[in-house]
Formats: C-alpha cells, sequence, structure tokens
C-alpha cells in the first residue's frame, strides 16, 4: 500500500509539473521545449498506466509466482530439469540487469544540467529541470534549486528503473516458460527408451500431457498479465516515435542541437527497445510452442501401442494452437509487428526530412 501511494502520489505531481510548465509556455516560439514537454508527460503517463494495469492483476502475478515455485521443486527431483533451469535462471539475471543498466544511463544523461551553474536569482531566464516542469514554488536560493534538480533525478531513475523491471519481469517469465518447453521435450525423447519400457508408459504420457497443460495455463495467465500493458506500450511508443522524431527534425540547425538530438535519440532508442522486448517475448513463445509439436511427431511414436499413439496425437493437434502474446486481446506480438513499427517509424522520418 505504501508503494502505491508513494507512485501515485510523486506521479501525479509531476505530471501536475508538466502540465503547470505547458500552459506557461504554450505560446512559446520554442516548439522542441513543448514537444520535449509532451513527451516527458506521455512516458510518465504510460508507466502510471503500466503500473496500475499490474496493480490490478497482481492476484495473477502472485499466481504465477506459485507456479513458479513448484516447477522449481519439480525440477529439483533431476539434474538434467534443474540444469535447464538454473540456465533460463542465469540468463533471465543478466537480462533483467542489462535492460536495468541501459535505463539509468539513459536518464543520467539529463542529470548533467546539476552540475551546471544557474543564477537563481535572475528572473529573466527560465530555470532548467531535469525533465520540462513548472514548480509551483519560487527558487530563491541555489541550494533549494539543486535539491530540487536532484529530488527530481532520484525519481525519474526510480521511475525509469520502474519501467525496465517490468520490461524484463515479461523476459523472466517467457523464459521460464521456454524451460519448462525444453523439460518438456526431453520427457518427449525419453517416453521410447530402455528405461521406460521397464516402466509404464501411461504414467510418462499422462505426466507430459500434465506438463503441457501447466504450460498452457501459465502462458495464458502471462498474457492476461500483460495483454493492456502491451497494449498501452505500443499506444504510447506510436505516439512518442512520431513527437520524437518530430523533435530531431526540429533541432536541426537549432543552438545546442547535438544535445539536443542526442538526448532525443537516447530516449527514441528505449523507446524502440521497449517495442522489441514485448515483440521478441511474442515471438520466442510461438516459436517454442511450435517445437513441441514438432518434438511429438519426431520420437519412434509407431513404436507405442496405439492407444499411447492417439493421446500423443491429442499433443500434436493442442499444439498446433500456438501459445501468443497479445495487445489488447487484439493482435499477436511477434517480430513481424515490430518490423511494422519501425518501418512505420521510417516512413514518417522520412516524410519529414523531405517536408523540412
Amino acid at each position: 500500500m505504501f508503494c502505491r501511494i508513494f507512485w501515485s502520489v510523486t506521479i501525479l505531481i509531476v505530471l501536475f509539473c508538466h502540465y503547470l510548465y505547458f500552459l506557461t509556455y504554450y505560446h512559446s516560439d520554442d516548439v522542441f521545449d513543448l514537444l520535449e514537454c509532451f513527451s516527458n508527460f506521455l512516458g510518465f503517463f504510460k508507466f502510471m498506466t503500466k503500473i496500475t494495469f499490474f496493480w490490478f492483476n497482481q492476484r495473477i502475478f502472485y499466481e504465477i509466482l506459485m507456479m513458479m515455485t513448484k516447477d522449481w521443486n519439480d525440477c529439483s527431483k533431476s539434474d538434467i530439469e534443474i540444469h535447464e533451469a538454473v540456465n533460463k535462471a542465469k540468463t533471465s539475471n543478466l537480462i533483467a540487469n542489462a535492460v536495468i543498466i541501459l535505463h539509468i544511463v539513459t536518464v543520467l544523461l539529463y542529470g548533467d544540467i546539476i552540475l551546471a551553474k544557474i543564477d537563481v536569482t535572475n528572473r529573466t531566464i527560465k530555470l532548467p529541470h531535469i525533465y520540462k516542469i513548472e514548480v509551483p514554488f519560487n527558487i530563491n536560493t541555489q541550494r533549494t534549486y539543486k535539491i530540487v534538480l536532484i529530488v527530481e533525478l532520484i525519481h525519474v531513475v526510480m521511475c525509469s528503473c520502474g519501467t525496465g523491471i517490468l520490461n524484463a519481469l515479461l523476459l523472466i517469465l517467457v523464459l521460464h516458460v521456454g524451460g519448462q518447453i525444453n523439460i518438456l521435450h526431453c520427457w518427449l525423447t525419453k517416453l521410447i527408451s530402455k528405461e521406460n519400457k521397464r516402466k509404464s508408459i501411461a504414467i510418462m504420457m499422462k505426466k507430459i500431457i500434465r506438463k503441457h497443460q501447466k504450460i498452457i495455463y501459465f502462458a495464458k495467465n502471462i498474457d492476461s498479465l500483460y495483454t493492456f500493458i502491451a497494449f498501452m506500450q505500443f499506444v504510447s511508443n506510436t505516439i512518442m516515435i512520431c513527437i520524437i522524431g518530430f523533435v530531431i527534425i526540429t533541432a536541426l540547425g537549432h543552438p545546442n542541437a547535438t544535445k539536443k538530438i542526442l538526448k532525443a535519440i537516447s530516449y527514441y532508442s528505449v523507446t524502440n527497445i521497449e517495442a522489441f522486448i514485448f515483440c521478441y517475448a511474442g515471438e520466442y513463445l510461438i516459436n517454442k510452442s511450435k517445437a513441441i509439436g514438432l518434438a511429438a511427431y519426431n520420437i519412434a511414436w509407431y513404436e507405442l501401442e496405439p492407444e499411447y499413439n492417439r493421446l500423443l496425437l491429442f499433443v500434436i493437434i493442442r499444439a498446433q494452437k500456438q501459445l501468443t502474446l497479445t495487445v489488447g486481446k487484439m493482435t499477436d506480438l511477434s517480430l513481424q509487428c515490430f518490423a511494422s513499427i519501425m518501418n512505420s517509424a521510417g516512413s514518417y522520418l522520412s516524410v519529414l526530412l523531405a517536408m523540412q
């Protein structure tokens, strides 16, 4: 509850300060500043919406964690299975660290203003902030100004880390599904083996079918948790890509153009990386689900008795219905979807350059 109150209050304050900035300088000729203010506003609003969706689906997240805990307990009974789970956990750890570091480095580019010497007593200049805001109180001393800048930097780093954690969590959950599918492959390859001929194949088939059902249910829970987050992600990304592209074109020939373009490009890169993470997770899940049917078909199923062949056939048929992540239950996430977004963004930038 404390975390929810903290994020809700602080982000609403930042959004209000963005609104004050826009009201104060909407008549300004500096289009770059107004667009940067709007892109920052949209970024904080997107983060607030994503964590709100996550809070509403907290029960699903707890259920996912319980299923993951049970999977780890089951894996401890086999060296091969625990090795697969540990490998996926190590990969997830590397991905999470890389994503969070990338988000922190990106926002730290905005922190150089803390070292700048600004005369706060000069009322003819506009006091620069970490992001484009107008604070609802007067800043009269250098100490107050520095404290405000440090608080802004800490908050923007926390928000950026929060966004990175939500993105990394999606990859971690999908990688866990991939690890469970690899374990299912291992079971399928061992279904017709010398060891299993001394055991009951019926027990093994029951185990395989239950594992497959559990994987399907786990993937559906991930989709339920992230589908509306993905929808908000892609709607806001489309708007932000257009705004940032316009900002980059507007900055050409502008004073301090290099600095402004570098900031815009870093923000543009993180925005595209977020879209790529969602699309890659969807593509990974699709390819892994296809592999279940291929693994079941590639075993020596013709050596099984007819009753077990029929059970294996059900596994193959169900595997043809791919596991997917969706955008608001409307379309599937895939690399083709990401390529379409990048193609549209490139076309938009080309049109802006031609119109300049």
